[in-house]
């Protein structure tokens, strides 16, 4: 067995490890779970959108549990700081010098709660840090973690008191993932879990345990090297982004970004099954994640009452995979 497989092999266990731990806590959303980590492993952020109490914050603590990475949480408000988030350099009257305090930016796996409300000049505190992985204070560049990765969530319901992210931030993002309330037969099983407690639940009282580590998160995001990306599933690609262009119920479509995005992102689904090759069906099933918040729909397909997933679904349709 090769090297390259022998790494592949140990990318898929690991997946598998930390869907059993979260699963000790989180109930169903084994879908949501999947995409979070080809995330994890393609080195991409996440935005969460969906009702309160369908457990955002609770699954990115599960997460954050299971693979050993140091977690950080920023709950967004109006009258947040650009400061409260990359901290800042503070004059020691001691040693007469600046020292950097750091902001909970500093972490590995940060939770940005209800990004969406707080104003935009403080959403952009995180647009260096999520392109970039480092921040800059006073004109000097602060390096976070290799691993660092960024999950947000916001509430679609509300519509007071928020502030819709920018273009430049939600492009930032590889999936955006939307939350849906759980079935009868899952929420039966949430209620009986979680109905004595009457409190939030934590994620330490599961039991859930560390399977990953830094260092083996970083060992299965290097084992993406030893994955094909075919030039033909390369086009595939590229042509399904480049159809959001040219279709009348976009105004705008997605970029180029967006295609090399969803690219690796499908390598990173090829070596959670532990394959050492990308299929169309990679780039299929990843496609409405990457895409949904980086397209917007016409004017006439907003008056038709349009969603953005039935044109992303229609576009998957309409281009042909290679065979």
């Amino acid at each position: 067995m090769s090297t390259a497989n022998t790494a592949l092999d140990q990318t898929r266990a690991l997946a598998d490890a930390i869907r059993q731990e979260i699963g000790k806590a989180i109930v169903g959303q084994a879908e949501t779970i999947d995409h979070l980590l080809i995330a994890l492993v393609a080195g991409g952020h996440v935005l969460l959108e969906g009702p309160p109490g369908t457990a955002k914050t609770f699954l990115a603590q599960c997460l954050a549990a299971a693979t050993g990475l140091e977690y950080g949480r920023i709950q967004f408000t109006p009258d947040l700081l650009p400061g409260d988030i990359l901290g800042s350099n503070l004059f020691n009257f001691q040693t007469s010098q600046f020292t950097l305090t750091r902001g909970p930016i500093f972490r590995e796996l940060l939770l940005a709660d209800e990004i969406n409300r707080t104003p935009p000049k403080t959403q952009a505190a995180l647009l260096e840090a999520m392109q970039e992985r480092q921040v800059t204070l006073d004109g000097a560049s602060h390096a976070l973690s290799p691993r660092f990765t960024v999950l947000a969530t916001q509430n679609p319901i509300e519509h007071q008191g928020v502030y819709p992210l920018p273009e430049a931030q939600l492009d930032r993002f590889l999936f955006k993932l939307l939350i849906p309330y759980p079935s009868a037969s899952e929420e039966e099983t949430i209620v009986a879990r979680f109905a004595h407690e009457g409190r939030s639940p934590k994620a330490a009282e599961f039991g859930i345990a560390a399977v990953a580590s830094p260092e083996a998160i970083g060992a299965a995001q290097a084992s993406l090297a030893g994955v094909t990306l075919a030039d033909e599933v390369v086009a595939y690609a590229v042509a399904l982004v480049r159809a959001t262009r040219e279709s009348a119920d976009l105004a705008h479509g997605a970029s180029p970004r967006a295609a090399v995005l969803l690219a690796h992102a499908a390598r990173a689904r090829a070596a959670l099954e532990g394959r050492d090759y990308v299929l169309p069906d990679d780039v299929k099933a990843l496609a409405t994640a990457t895409l949904r918040h980086r397209l917007q729909l016409s004017p006439a397909a907003e008056i038709e009452g349009l969603q953005v997933e039935q044109l992303v679904t229609g576009l998957i349709a309409q281009v042909e995979a290679p065979r």
